[in-house]
């Protein structure tokens, strides 16, 4: 088609990829050049940053030696139209779809292709955020194209199997590659970063004494169940929710991805991702609604997000903001949090195992030996404020509620080590693998429908937990709870089905506090 002038209109595709929480949806870059006054203009619900691509790519084109048409009108359109684009991802298909519409490339050869990446004023690419997100997408969609990212990035995303991922550290690179012949570099292959090494794992014979707790650390380990430890300061919480950890079998290959992709939302360069270990964040207590849960604009992952398929450690628990607290109470059913903004949504996964401590009063020493001058002074009053800090709702979805007192002298001095970790860990394992068998999923993740096939009680054990519940009152969620708690138990000595005994000890675990 020409213009009145005479001169050629041309234009050319290019796919990319946003981001969008963790979702990396399809987008096509198109570059238009046509006649009329010199202009630059970029359309398509874009950001600020990538507004600022104009200026990015202008220079970067000049300085890698190539000519921008400054006497032509072009056009840049990132579509669809109704998809928010943010950061500077766009910068190096912009670039190669303004080279391909003036001819200094042959646009078909873009086709194979997926380019993300920002550019430097002289040309560098630069990383971009959730690279192993992006290559998740391309690789569900199924396109068979080439996803081309800057180096860093590149070695991030080629974790993914089965995915072509190329590397390139300037713009010059990827030009000569796409113009052809047989001098022509080729872009390398990018190879993946290595897997993190392990650090050494705390390990449970490290706590001494405390043997009902550490019991209920392996029941936790084993059925992936929420924990809470309450009491008095210096009695072994922080050690025990530290050596959970240790305990629980490494992620599937697809689990480590999906954590993976998580953590690079949050960091440029994710070189130091640990894939194969489980992640364990332990926010401060001073930490926001938005710091636990997500939020921002673009919508960011939070704690419980960066935690998904790991733990998330909650020390000191009363003396978080109570919104942030209840803020907990959605993803600890669902797994899953859904941030909502006025212009844009976002679902992030939140499937973790919560690890909480507290003290049983504000001084903290109820319960505690006299002795010391460590005698609680607190009234009922003070005590029941700071309980009433934890919603009953929010305490109801903890599946055990464990009472840990001081250890007395003796056993802290005792010569000789107690059980290692590894021993525990074996015994989880098999559990675990229990579970799978039975039902793809650990016990904490049982529906109603699952609990009925899985948790089938004989009349008399179905009598004793009913005259349990009603004595203290239960409602119908921690009733369930304690059946998945029975469950673990059961496989944890290998039993086909629930006895009394088992139930006896889930009871035992569900040590519900008075709020």
């Amino acid at each position: 088609m020409r213009t009145a002038w005479g001169r050629a209109m041309t234009l050319a595709l290019v796919a990319s990829r946003a981001l969008l929480g963790l979702e990396a949806p399809a987008v096509q870059v198109e570059v238009h050049l046509a006649n009329g006054l010199p202009s630059f203009t970029l359309v398509g619900l874009a950001d600020v940053e990538v507004k600022e691509a104009r200026e990015r790519v202008r220079a970067a084109l000049q300085h890698s030696g190539f000519e921008f048409p400054a006497n032509r009108r072009v056009t840049v359109n990132l579509a669809p139209a109704d998809l928010p684009k943010e950061s500077g991802r766009f910068d190096l298909p912009i670039a190669l779809g303004i080279l391909a519409a003036s001819g200094a490339i042959d646009a078909a050869r873009l086709a194979a292709c997926e380019f993300a990446g920002e550019l430097s004023l002289a040309g560098e690419l630069r990383p971009v955020r959730g690279a192993l997100a992006l290559a998740l997408a391309a690789h569900a969609a199924g396109a068979g194209r080439t996803l081309v990212l800057p180096a860093a990035s590149a070695r991030s995303a080629a974790r993914v199997g089965g995915l072509d991922v190329r590397s390139a550290h300037t713009l010059a690179e990827v030009v000569a590659t796409l113009q052809g012949g047989d001098a022509a570099p080729t872009l390398a292959r990018a190879e993946p970063w290595p897997p993190a090494t392990p650090a050494a794992q705390p390990d449970l014979r490290d706590v001494k004494g405390q043997f009902g707790a550490k019991r209920a650390l392996e029941i936790a380990a084993a059925g992936g169940h929420s924990l809470l430890l309450v009491g008095p300061p210096g009695t072994g919480k922080s050690m025990l929710a530290q050596r959970l950890a240790g305990l629980l079998p490494p992620p599937t290959p697809e689990e480590a991805l999906a954590s993976a992709a998580i953590q690079g939302l949050a960091r440029e360069v994710d070189d130091a991702l640990p894939i194969g270990l489980r992640p364990l964040r332990s926010p401060h207590h001073s930490a926001s609604a938005v710091a636990l849960v997500g939020g921002g604009s673009p919508p960011r992952p939070g704690e419980i997000s960066l935690a998904h398929g790991g733990i998330l450690f909650l020390d000191e628990l009363p003396e978080f903001a109570r919104a942030a607290l209840e803020a907990l109470r959605e993803p600890l059913e669902t797994g899953c949090i859904t941030i909502s903004r006025a212009a844009r949504q976002a679902t992030f996964p939140a499937a973790f195992q919560l690890v909480a401590a507290m003290n049983p009063c504000p001084r903290g020493w109820l319960g505690a030996p006299a002795a010391g001058g460590h005698a609680c002074h607190c009234t009922p009053d003070a005590v029941a404020r700071y309980r009433s800090r934890l919603s009953g709702p929010l305490l109801d979805r903890i599946d055990l509620q464990v009472e840990v007192l001081a250890a007395p002298p003796a056993q802290l001095l005792a010569q000789g080590d107690g059980e290692p970790s590894a021993r525990v860990a074996a015994r989880v394992a098999h559990a675990r693998a229990r579970q799978l068998a039975r039902q793809q999923r650990t016990n904490a993740a049982l529906d109603v429908a699952a609990l009925d096939r899985h948790c089938a009680l004989d009349d008399a054990t179905r009598q004793f937990l009913l005259g349990a519940a009603e004595r203290l009152g239960w409602s119908g969620r921690r009733v369930h709870r304690c059946l998945r708690v029975a469950r673990t138990i059961a496989d944890l000595a290998a039993s086909a089905s629930i006895n009394r005994s088992h139930l006896a000890e889930a009871l035992q675990l569900q040590r519900v506090l008075t709020v």
